[in-house]
């Protein structure tokens, strides 16, 4: 089980082991388990997986934890192309910034679970046709829907 939850300007993510990672959506800065990730690579911790890649001058996280693959997208202002695209392979969870841009990022990642974040979210969710209530924490299920995105919107 993962559980993703809010605390000020950090999304923490957190899998059955209470192990997992916080993002700092103001500085976008990832922690790993404790570890701070801020250069492009393979890392292992705590049995997640995390891939980093750098394109655009754009640090973009892939993370493997409890299972699923986890992305973070921190920026909508890159051009969408294979070289990138690649690097989102069968997301279960994307955590993206919320923007009209950022739609159009999402659009072309097809992730089951949506957290969006940032002063655009709500933008970014009614650009998307959402209107979720918003809530404190989300614990994602064993299984996600194979024919329809899930959108959580956190506070």
């Amino acid at each position: 089980m993962i559980e993703i939850s809010k605390k000020s300007t950090k999304i923490v993510i957190q899998d059955s082991n209470k192990k997992g990672l916080i993002f700092d959506t103001s500085t976008w800065e990832v922690q790993l388990d404790g570890y701070d990730v801020n250069h492009p690579g393979e890392y292992e911790k705590s049995s997640i997986l995390l891939e980093v890649k750098e394109y655009s001058e754009i640090l973009f996280y892939n993370f493997l934890i409890d299972g699923k693959h986890l992305v973070i997208v921190t920026s909508d202002s890159f051009e969408l192309k294979e070289e990138i695209l690649s690097f989102f392979w069968d997301v279960d969870i994307l955590v993206i910034t919320g923007s009209k841009d950022a739609a159009k990022v999402f659009e072309n990642i097809e992730a089951k679970l949506v957290v969006p974040y940032g002063e655009w979210k709500e933008l970014f969710l009614t650009t998307l046709g959402q209107h979720t209530e918003e809530v404190d924490s989300y614990k994602v299920k064993a299984e996600f829907a194979l024919d329809a995105t899930e959108f959580v919107n956190l506070k």
